[in-house]
């Protein structure tokens, strides 16, 4: 998909980033993690991220537990809906693969030209120990981090955008100022343009069908890109 050049970005000082599907290739490693699951291993993978987008969005609309454990258990009821079950160790491991889960191949390299014109922020739906781990795989370090952990709440609940605009606030930095930069439509663009963010899609399976690891969604976003790699060129341009 080509990008939409509707945005003047010299208007913007912040980029505020989520990081599982849009710096670190969640789908990778959630299927990984499946397929680790014997009854699991030879299954079509794109069934296997919408039973676990479905089994996700479930869990993170209820009551707060730790990314780890909604992984974990997510993971497991895609396992128990293919006749397996999953003991209490094998769901701690599933939960804890997150820190196995790889950057995409240009989220360093964008980050680090995107750094050169902006402050970055991170709003990710995951613990502070869990991130701590990708953000060593991303190497760059984030001017602000807000974790669902931190708020208590999953995205898309507009608390956790109503930190991040908080975190940022504290530092000078106002809404207007912010561009938010996601994959997903579901937990970050529908929300954000409720609140009045603009916002960039990074397109990660724009050439496949589906939503992939995250349940499906209807929002606008004012910018599409195929890749970081993409968006970073456009918005710093040589």
């Amino acid at each position: 998909m080509n990008a939409t050049p509707v945005l003047d970005y010299g208007a913007f000082d912040a980029l505020t980033f989520d990081c599982y599907g849009t710096l670190i290739d969640w789908e990778a490693g959630i299927l990984a993690a499946l397929r680790s699951i014997p009854a699991l291993a030879t299954l079509d993978g794109e069934a296997l991220l919408d039973e676990y987008a479905n089994a996700e969005a479930s869990l993170e609309a209820g009551p707060y537990r730790r990314y780890r454990e909604v992984s974990g258990e997510a993971m497991a009821a895609v396992a128990r809906a293919h006749g397996a079950e999953p003991t209490a160790h094998d769901i701690a491991r599933l939960g804890g693969s997150v820190v196995d889960w790889p950057a995409f191949d240009d989220s360093h390299d964008a980050l680090v030209r995107l750094q050169t014109r902006f402050r970055l922020g991170v709003l990710t739906n995951c613990d502070d120990d869990l991130f701590a781990a990708s953000n060593a795989r991303l190497g760059v370090a984030f001017d602000w981090i807000v974790t669902a952990q931190q708020v208590g709440s999953y995205k898309p609940d507009e608390r956790n955008f109503a930190a991040l605009l908080g975190r940022l606030a504290a530092d000078g930095v106002g809404q207007p100022r912010i561009l938010h930069v996601a994959q997903s439509l579901f937990h970050d663009h529908a929300p954000a343009q409720r609140l009045g963010f603009r916002s960039v899609w990074i397109d990660r399976r724009h050439d496949r069908a589906g939503a992939g690891a995250t349940p499906p969604a209807e929002a606008r976003p004012d910018a599409t890109f195929p890749s970081m790699a993409a968006f970073a060129a456009t918005a710093v341009p040589d």
